[in-house]
């Protein structure tokens, strides 16, 4: 019942709650992203949902206009303490996790959950295990058991084994200690960075 009903539920509620309540947050943010370069303010990015649906994922943009879109070799997206790709905007709402914000209306619009594994970037499906297929059964999270843990610090084996079980023991209570935990981790800071790539 929860997974198939009361978790949208809450989702689409929730979602209604904080737009208004973020609204502030997003003039400041779109200011500042414009007057640094005269760019977009909203990065958005095709990525792999529920079903293996694509769809558009929105962020606020960290990067510099039309910046290379770097892989690791595993196919996730690469990141480090030293990129040049990313803007002086972008350092400080990555530092705060405030780029994510706008992902409130993928919630919105049911292309994801606040809760969930993390949204799958569109050609890396060779890369996939067999099983790794029943990611895709549920709806990707703005946050969830890597980025709560994890952040970006963890391999690509090890962040599959995580959305694996998340996937396979979804409840109200995992939801709300991964809520939780996220929320600590980003007034800590921790694990925004992927070591390996520094």
């Amino acid at each position: 019942m929860y997974k198939r009903f009361i978790k949208r539920l809450i989702d689409i509620l929730v979602a209604f709650f904080l737009i208004p309540l973020f609204s502030f947050l997003f003039i400041i943010v779109g200011i500042a992203i414009k007057i640094e370069d005269g760019g977009k303010i909203i990065y958005k990015g095709k990525r792999v949902g529920k079903n293996k649906k694509q769809y558009t994922m929105y962020k606020f943009r960290s990067m510099k206009q039309d910046a290379k879109d770097i892989r690791n070799s595993d196919g996730s997206t690469f990141n480090a303490t030293h990129d040049d790709r990313v803007t002086e905007v972008g350092k400080i709402i990555r530092k705060l996790s405030v780029d994510e914000i706008p992902q409130i209306l993928n919630v919105l619009k049911g292309d994801m959950s606040f809760i969930g594994p993390r949204p799958s970037p569109i050609g890396n499906e060779q890369l996939y295990p067999k099983d790794y297929a029943r990611k895709f059964t549920i709806r990707p999270g703005i946050t969830g058991f890597n980025q709560a843990y994890f952040r970006n610090d963890a391999s690509i084996t090890e962040k599959q084994k995580n959305d694996l079980y998340y996937v396979d023991n979804i409840s109200f209570k995992l939801d709300f200690e991964l809520l939780l935990v996220t929320v600590y981790k980003v007034f800590k800071r921790e694990g925004i960075i992927n070591k390996s790539n520094n």
